[in-house]
């Protein structure tokens, strides 16, 4: 049974910082793209950022980028979102997801939800102006 549990939102003023962990379960996934979403509400799930089951390769939204740091610790089976100058727009709740057995090794060139097979729970960000 794969599980994915979010842990470290919560609410934080403009400009401040976070980090978001995602410990996964019932897989060994340090061969696993793994990505994040969000989704604020009455919004559809956006795509925030992902990582290549190596590490090597990652890639993020452009309304992230240069403020958002993703990573992974193979070890001990977790990925993070380092989330940096945060914005009243990055309100949402951010879920992290990992695919389907079959596509563990790939990497996703369009970045969508569907892509992906196993969500978490979600960890609410809250930032207030």
């Amino acid at each position: 049974q794969v599980q994915l549990v979010e842990s470290g939102g919560g609410l934080v003023q403009a400009g401040g910082s976070l980090r978001l962990s995602c410990v996964a379960s019932g897989r060994t996934f340090s061969r696993y793209t793994m990505g994040w979403f969000r989704q604020a509400p009455g919004k559809e799930r956006e795509f925030v950022a992902d990582i290549h089951w190596s590490g090597v390769t990652t890639y993020y939204a452009d309304s992230v980028k240069g403020r958002f740091t993703i990573s992974k610790d193979n070890v001990k089976n977790t990925v993070y979102l380092q989330m940096n100058s945060l914005k009243p727009e990055d309100t949402a709740v951010y879920y992290c997801a990992a695919p389907d057995d079959k596509r563990r090794l790939q990497y996703p060139v369009v970045k969508v939800a569907g892509w992906y097979d196993y969500w978490g729970q979600g960890t609410q960000v809250t930032v207030s102006s």
